[in-house]
């Protein structure tokens, strides 16, 4: 990311974000914001994906994400909106205060990063699921008077840069 002009970072306020936007833009403290952190999965948290795939509720969670409230925890609904609605606030206030054509990052969660990026290209959620988000990967979303484009999803290599720096 060196040599890409970013502006701001906002992460999640888990300590596995806000260390990896440490690492990855040093010397810019990352904003937190609650609405990026990861669906409160309740009495599935720290279960093995193995474990998950067994569980009766695992095929809702697959096929119909829009209905599932997780056992103790969060509707999947209810984090996809609060993630979403962060994302836009954030955009607007970055391009109120350093302009439209701003860069700026936001760390967070795969099944977040999938609920922006679903939201952006009009996909109900209940086809977040086809989309796929690598570990380290960068998905790039602008948001315009037009509404939302999705620029650059899932990429972990390095020609997506040019993108970004590109005058």
């Amino acid at each position: 990311m060196a040599g890409v002009p970013v502006v701001r970072v906002v992460a999640s306020p888990l300590e596995r974000t806000l260390e990896t936007a440490r690492l990855v833009f040093p010397g810019l403290e990352p904003d937190v914001d609650d609405g990026l952190i990861e669906c409160d999965y309740g009495q599935w948290q720290g279960a093995t994906l193995a474990e998950l795939a067994n569980h009766e509720m695992w095929s809702a969670v697959q096929q119909r994400p829009d209905e599932v409230v997780f056992p103790g925890g969060e509707a999947m609904a209810d984090m996809a909106q609060r993630a979403s609605t962060a994302v836009r606030e954030w955009d607007a206030r970055i391009c109120t205060d350093h302009g439209a054509g701003a860069v700026w990052a936001a760390v967070s969660h795969g099944d977040v990063i999938k609920a922006i990026v679903a939201d952006a290209l009009g996909l109900p959620l209940r086809r977040f699921q086809s989309l796929q988000v690598e570990p380290a990967s960068v998905s790039v979303v602008r948001y315009g008077e037009h509404g939302a484009a999705v620029v650059k999803w899932n990429e972990s290599g390095d020609s997506w840069l040019e993108s970004l720096t590109a005058a």
